[in-house]
């Protein structure tokens, strides 16, 4: 007699729930080996290209760092000829130059969170 699974309402045999555990335990080890071999080779495939984005990453940030105070160092020295304000634009500007590097730095390195990711985690 059946159940409304379609499996028997009677009692199973044991040798039959030991050739089902035995299957069902088979499979589980087949599925694991597979889960470790797919980890194993992308902790490989990462461990070799990390070397590569490390340096990349410093190269960037850097770049960005005194990319900020050239711009600001370039801006000071253009107002001081224009308005004639010899030493305090060079000296204004290169100083938020510096604060831009720095902002660019910490927020390409994702040690800041935007406005935009406060907004939808107040939201939540």
């Amino acid at each position: 007699m059946t159940g409304q699974d379609g499996k028997s309402s009677g009692p199973e045999r044991p040798a039959e729930k030991d050739a089902s555990l035995e299957s069902r335990l088979k499979s589980l080890d087949a599925g694991l080996k597979r889960a470790t071999n797919q980890t194993e080779a992308e902790i490989r495939r990462e461990s070799t290209s990390s070397d590569s984005s490390g340096i990349g990453q410093a190269m960037r940030l850097s770049t960005e760092f005194v990319a900020g105070i050239i711009v600001g160092g370039g801006l000071g020295w253009a107002v001081d000829r224009w308005l004639g304000t010899a030493p305090f634009g060079m000296i204004v500007l290169l100083m938020l130059g510096f604060g831009a590097g720095v902002m660019n730095v910490v927020r390409a390195a994702g040690l800041m969170k935007s406005r935009t990711d406060d907004k939808s985690g107040a939201q939540n």
